[in-house]
């Protein structure tokens, strides 16, 4: 078992790495027809799994598209992870969209509309 400073290492190198290889490395069209964020990487403990958060702006048939294409590379982001990272063993990767700025810009439009309910209802209890 790795201690958790490695596994926060190997994450941040992950972040790093597969950032790069999404704008320089991967030449499918599909990959560049959308703006990806790599948003975090979480390694399990035993380093044989990561899971690769990102966060797609765009259409939404184009994310769709976009999360097949990760899916088909990754095996090449893997090969190329190990050779960077000279790693004996690099971890399997699982790509998985990132929810938290959908989530958070739906938060935000929620308080800004009760916000202006708030407005509303403060004017009509001054008319009254």
């Amino acid at each position: 078992m790795a201690n958790s400073r490695r596994v926060e290492k190997l994450a941040a190198l992950l972040k790093r790495e597969v950032s790069e290889l999404l704008m320089n490395g991967i030449r499918d069209e599909r990959v560049h027809q959308v703006m990806i964020t790599i948003t975090n990487v979480e390694v399990s403990g035993d380093l044989q799994h990561a899971k690769i958060f990102v966060s797609l702006f765009g259409e939404e048939q184009k994310k769709a598209e976009v999360l097949a294409c990760l899916e088909e590379a990754k095996g090449f982001v893997r090969g190329e992870l190990a050779k960077r990272l000279q790693m004996r063993r690099s971890p399997d990767l699982i790509f998985k969209i990132d929810q938290g700025m959908s989530k958070g810009s739906s938060v935000l439009d929620l308080l800004t509309s009760l916000e202006l309910q708030r407005n509303t209802n403060d004017i009509s209890t001054q008319d009254s």
